[in-house]
């Protein structure tokens, strides 16, 4: 069945004003999930109005009014993880076990380290002979992506009903489905009428008026390094603030070890959770070339449990997202071919059995070199290159080798070792050994360098975004009354 899906504007559950049908296709069945009427100008219209006016009076609310709703848009999280679970699973073929385990939990996460950034966060001090104020930017914009849907939306909604701003957010139209159960929990929660609003549409209309528009002071998107040269353009006449969490083609450097097999497996697994299309999986593995044998005997031995299926059959990788994914990736892999690099596992077409969804097998290439596309390019599937070096240096000169700097990992047994080259790797985060796995701090900045964007979240780094300075000079203790 298509269920039919509305927009969510001023409080209200209401039908997109344009014409234009979306079709939802869930990518593990190529069968219809849900119909999408695409909104336009009428629709963008209303909702930033709508959060104008909300503005008003929500920008005033105090501290402990903020932290009540975002409590209960916590508590109700929680309550409905399993329908995000079933969204996740049936909009972008996520295996059963990784919306359980991380994509609905992300949403979660997100949300509490909004409320504790909200407890302790300094919105004013004194500062000499004045004061300085942190307010609420005002209107928001908010355009996410459909890889991890629930997490990236409340890492944006969350920050952004805590600094007291209001928002107008349009979802991935291949995800709508999580979008619809946060929304339905906004309304469930208290949020304030006009606060919160969803218009669905295409990035080339809706996501271009959100950019675009007068009365929007900021813009948040996360997606690909050219929707966010879009976005800024769209958005320079009217000099609002951008936010960008863009692409990533993120190093795994992996130093001389007599454990390197399992280095070399565990950054496979790594790269292709979600089926490689997370923007900070760590896409090029780079090991010493005097290793190159082990590294390919520990590719081959971990082929067979990376193998895509079914979301509900237990296999390690779904399909990728959606048709036009699909070929993006195949035509990568038809790349590296042409470019002459070795495929060691994986290749062209979908893995025997599953002809039907969009299924890619897991692909490996090796003997790459820097000026090839695979390595330049952001893939976003199950595609990863190997990288060889002869010393360090070489190895950090390639990880820096990139227009792109989101994230990066460091494997060695030497710690110091590990800790040095992190320091001359040009990326926002860096995990060091097992950290990703172990490591689960929502509070710390994320964001990239160069070409992987600008901004960041997470925690009171992500407030920051959202707020401006005032300065109340002449703002001293005898004058406070």
């Amino acid at each position: 069945m298509c269920k039919e899906l509305k927009c969510y504007i001023n409080g209200e559950w209401v039908e997109a004003g344009g014409s234009e049908i979306f079709n939802v296709i869930n990518p593990a069945t190529e069968e219809c999930i849900a119909k999408l009427k695409l909104g336009g100008q009428i629709d963008v219209d209303k909702a930033v109005e709508a959060a104008k006016e909300a503005f008003k009076t929500y920008s005033l609310t105090s501290r402990d009014e903020r932290l009540n709703i975002l409590q209960n848009i916590l508590n109700n999280l929680e309550k409905r993880q399993d329908d995000l679970i079933i969204a996740l699973t049936t909009e972008m073929g996520a295996p059963t076990w990784l919306a359980k385990l991380a994509q609905a939990p992300l949403a979660v996460e997100q949300t509490k380290a909004a409320i504790e950034a909200l407890r302790s966060f300094e919105f004013e001090k004194s500062h000499k002979l004045s004061l300085i104020k942190k307010v609420p930017i005002g209107v928001c914009g908010a355009i996410t992506p459909w890889n991890w849907p629930a997490g990236v939306i409340m890492a944006k909604i969350a920050p952004i009903l805590a600094t007291g701003c209001t928002v107008v957010m349009k979802p991935s139209v291949h995800s709508p489905l999580s979008a619809q159960v946060i929304a339905e929990i906004m309304d469930e929660s208290g949020v304030p009428k006009g606060v919160f609003n969803m218009v669905h549409g295409s990035g080339e209309v809706v996501g271009k008026m959100l950019s675009s528009h007068p009365d929007i002071a900021c813009i948040s998107f996360t997606g690909s390094y050219n929707g966010g040269v879009d976005v800024s353009i769209n958005a320079a006449p009217t000099v609002k603030r951008v936010v960008q969490e863009l692409g990533g083609k993120s190093p795994n450097i992996i130093l001389p070890s007599p454990d390197i097999r399992q280095k070399v497996k565990d950054g496979v697994k790594s790269l292709m959770v979600n089926s490689g299309q997370s923007c900070s999986a760590p896409s090029r593995m780079l090991v010493p070339k005097a290793d190159y044998g082990i590294v390919k005997e520990a590719i081959l031995e971990v082929e067979s449990e990376i193998q895509p299926g079914h979301p509900d059959s237990g296999a390690f990788i779904g399909p990728v997202a959606n048709k036009d994914q699909y070929e993006r990736v195949q035509k990568y892999i038809h790349t590296g071919i042409n470019e002459d690099a070795t495929l060691l596992i994986g290749g062209p077409g979908k893995p025997e059995g599953l002809e039907k969804g969009y299924y890619i097998k897991p692909t490996v290439f090796i003997n790459t070199t820097p000026d090839m596309k695979i390595v330049q390019e952001e893939i976003f599937g199950p595609v990863l290159v190997i990288q060889g070096y002869d010393i360090l240096q070489e190895a950090v000169e390639l990880a820096n080798n990139t227009n792109y700097g989101l994230v990066a990992y460091v494997q060695g047994d030497d710690f110091e070792e590990v800790k040095k080259i992190a320091d001359k790797i040009e990326a926002g985060q860096i995990y060091l050994n097992d950290s990703v796995e172990h490591l689960s701090d929502y509070s710390v900045p994320f964001g990239g360098f160069k070409q992987s964007g600008n901004g960041r979240e997470g925690g009171e780094f992500g407030f920051n975004e959202f707020l401006e300075y005032k300065a109340i000079i002449g703002y001293y203790p005898e004058n406070k009354s």
